[in-house]
């Protein structure tokens, strides 16, 4: 079924699209939420304003995105945790924490940007992790894990003997 979107559709299109959709997405869902409609001449006119508007703000955010990728290149997130003799941390840094500390280094980064695809950090040392800021746009930040018990002079110590 051809549907023409009243609304950005996350994974199908933005406003104004024509698109091919399931008769089950399109009955069940898309026109009952009143994201979507019957694609006629006068639907398509009525959206186009509002059309080039949009796809003016994606591309300003885009380039913003851009800017924030390209201003977090060498980024380093020092984190401390409490850890035992052995290295290993009484708990795990998550996401949150990674994100928490960039806001706090001035980046707009929210929690869900952050991907740990092996699961919480929960070793001391460095650790590469990856912020997906757009769906094809990811920066790697290095993200170093000390104990508590530590000084700054070690983290020092030890950034510069990994590199």
């Amino acid at each position: 079924m051809k549907l023409l979107l009243l609304e950005d559709v996350e994974m199908l299109g933005w406003l104004g699209d024509v698109v091919e959709v399931k008769d089950g997405y399109a009955r069940n869902y898309l026109l009952p939420q009143g994201l979507a409609t019957v694609p006629t001449e006068a639907n398509m006119r009525s959206l186009a304003g509002e059309r080039a508007r949009r796809a003016e703000s994606r591309q300003l955010e885009r380039e913003q995105k851009q800017q924030l990728a390209s201003s977090m290149e060498d980024v380093e997130v020092v984190l401390a945790a409490k850890a035992n003799e052995l290295g290993h941390l009484f708990g795990s840094v998550a996401e949150r924490d990674i994100a928490e500390n960039l806001r706090q280094q001035g980046f707009a980064v929210q929690d869900a940007m952050v991907k740990m695809p092996g699961g919480h950090i929960k070793e001391i040392g460095a650790h590469d992790v990856t912020l997906k800021i757009a769906p094809d746009l990811n920066v790697v930040v290095r993200v170093i894990v000390v104990s508590q018990d530590e000084t700054i002079d070690a983290v020092e110590e030890q950034t510069s003997t990994e590199e």
